[in-house]
Order: structure tokens, then C-alpha cells, then sequence
């Protein structure tokens, strides 16, 4: 399982996994809904759902984008088709208007119903991008890349503000957006987190430290006050996000890397997906 993401309902889950299928679960019973989602040819690298929740988006190892009906399984339009390597983050605007995609070193913006993109491909990072996030006022990207840095741009014109927000000592591998939009969280190759201050790119507090492999997979609470994170290592670890200290001791269960993890918009519960094949959900 290479990515989950939870529906604003909390009702259901869904996950992308390496044979190229899009499973649909429900949280209280753990049963699939409906068939699997057919149409992608390689690995599901990131799954995404509009905050209607009528929307699944997803991107692969086939280089394409493809969007989904939540309710009926169906694929809506045809797939978009401008990337030269595999997709290996999405995000949703909040509006559900726009789909931010990235591969290798470029980003790029497509209009959610026509897959039409609306503006020159971003570029900047010089090294493969991991990981986009869309700001929670919809203004603005950013973007973490293996060449240690985080850039922000405009989501309408596509321009770089300014140079990269923050250099960190080795590969980003994982980013979001605190929901007041005040802090990006990320995770690294160095196995830590950080939080750093979205207008300043100063550092927020110590980084957060416990994980003994590299962080591929960060998440924030909708209350802004917990960060999951998700290792190589096979744990899953919860912290305070205004202390950086651990919640618990650390979530364990998969025999293998965790690669996505999410929290359900209530808190209450953290999803989690691997290498091993499972999706685990958590109750906090």
C-alpha cells in the first residue's frame, strides 16, 4: 500500500497500492466498497480526496493523473497525460477547482474537470520533487525536494516567490500545511522532522526526533495540535506540535515501511499503509 487518504465524512478510506489499484474501505467494518478502481498500468504513488468528498485523484508510475467518483468507482474524463516521469505527489485545492501534481523536477497545474493545465510548468527544484501541499487560503504551493529544499509558489500564475523558502541538511521527502497555514511540517531523509515558520522558513522549535530510518509520509491534525509520521522503521509516531514531543509510544504493528499515513478529520483515528500489504487504523 503505497498511499491512503480518510474521506471528510470519516466513513471511508482509500488507498493506491503498487499493482495499480485503487481500493475504496469502509473505516467502522474494515469491508471494501464496491470493485476495485481500474485504469492505471504501474504502482498508485499518491492518493488525494476533494474536501466535497466526491472526488478521488490519483497519481502513478504510469506518468498519469486520474480522477475518480468517490460514490461510484468511475473514472471521470480521461487521464492527464503531461508528465515525463512518475507522479509522485497530488494535492487538491480547496476549492476542488485545481489539481497540483509533481514529478522529477516539475510541477504542474491542471484544472480539476477538463485535466487542461492553466500554467507553465513550475520549475525550480533541481533534484525530484517528493512531496506538494496546497495552502489552506488556496493561494499558494509548496513543494519539498530531494535537493534539500522547500520552494513556495503562486497557485494562479505559477511563479516562484522569491528564492526557496528553507535549505535543510538532505533530502525532503515529505511536507504539509498546518491548517492556519502558519507552519509546514516535513519529513527527511535524515529520519527527522521539522517544523518551520510557512512565511519565514525560520525553524519552529527543536526537530522532532525518534524515528531510526527516513520519514516518507507526514501528516497534521485539523486542529492543528498532532503531527503522524510514517518510516522505513515499520512504526508510526504521533506528536505534540506545539512541544515536538512524542504523544506515545511508537504505533507499531506493520512488518514492513510505512508509506502514508492520515489523520480522520475528527482526530480521533490515524490510518496508516505498507509495504506489507495492510492498511491499519489507529484510535487515538
Amino acid at each position: 500500500v503505497m498511499s491512503v487518504a480518510i474521506s471528510p465524512d470519516r466513513k471511508r478510506v482509500v488507498c493506491g497500492s503498487n499493482d495499480g489499484v485503487i481500493q475504496v474501505w469502509d473505516m467502522e467494518t474494515g469491508e471494501a466498497l464496491g470493485a476495485p478502481l481500474r485504469g492505471h498500468t504501474k504502482a498508485i504513488c499518491c492518493i488525494a480526496i476533494s474536501l466535497d468528498g466526491k472526488c478521488i485523484v490519483s497519481g502513478s508510475k504510469d506518468h498519469t493523473i486520474r480522477v475518480w467518483d468517490l460514490e461510484t468507482g468511475k473514472a471521470l474524463g480521461s487521464p492527464f497525460q503531461e508528465h515525463t516521469d512518475y507522479v509522485t505527489s497530488i494535492a487538491i485545492s480547496p476549492d476542488g477547482q485545481r489539481v497540483v501534481s509533481s514529478s522529477y523536477k516539475t510541477i504542474l497545474v491542471w484544472d480539476m474537470q477538463t485535466g487542461k493545465l492553466l500554467v507553465t510548468p513550475l520549475e525550480g527544484h533541481t533534484r525530484f520533487i517528493r512531496s506538494v501541499a496546497i495552502s489552506p487560503n488556496g493561494r499558494h504551493i509548496v513543494s519539498g525536494s530531494d535537493d534539500t529544499t522547500i520552494r513556495v509558489w503562486d497557485l494562479q500564475t505559477g511563479e516562484a516567490l522569491g528564492p526557496p523558502l528553507r535549505k535543510h541538511t538532505d533530502a525532503i521527502l515529505s511536507l504539509t500545511i498546518s491548517p492556519d497555514g502558519k507552519r509546514i511540517v516535513f519529513g527527511s531523509k535524515d529520519n527527522i522532522i521539522q517544523v518551520v515558520d510557512a512565511e519565514t522558513g525560520e525553524v519552529v522549535g527543536a526537530p522532532l526526533r525518534g524515528h531510526t530510518d527516513r520519514v516518507l509520509s507526514v501528516a497534521i491534525s485539523a486542529d492543528g495540535k498532532l503531527i503522524v509520521s510514517g518510516s522505513p522503521d515499520k512504526t508510526v509516531r504521533v506528536w505534540d506540535a506545539n512541544t515536538g514531543s512524542a504523544l506515545c509510544t511508537p504505533l507499531q504493528g506493520h512488518t514492513e515501511a510505512v508509506n502514508s499515513v492520515a489523520f480522520s478529520p475528527d482526530r480521533k483515528r490515524i490510518v496508516s499503509g505498507s509495504d506489507d500489504m495492510t492498511i491499519r487504523v489507529w484510535d487515538l
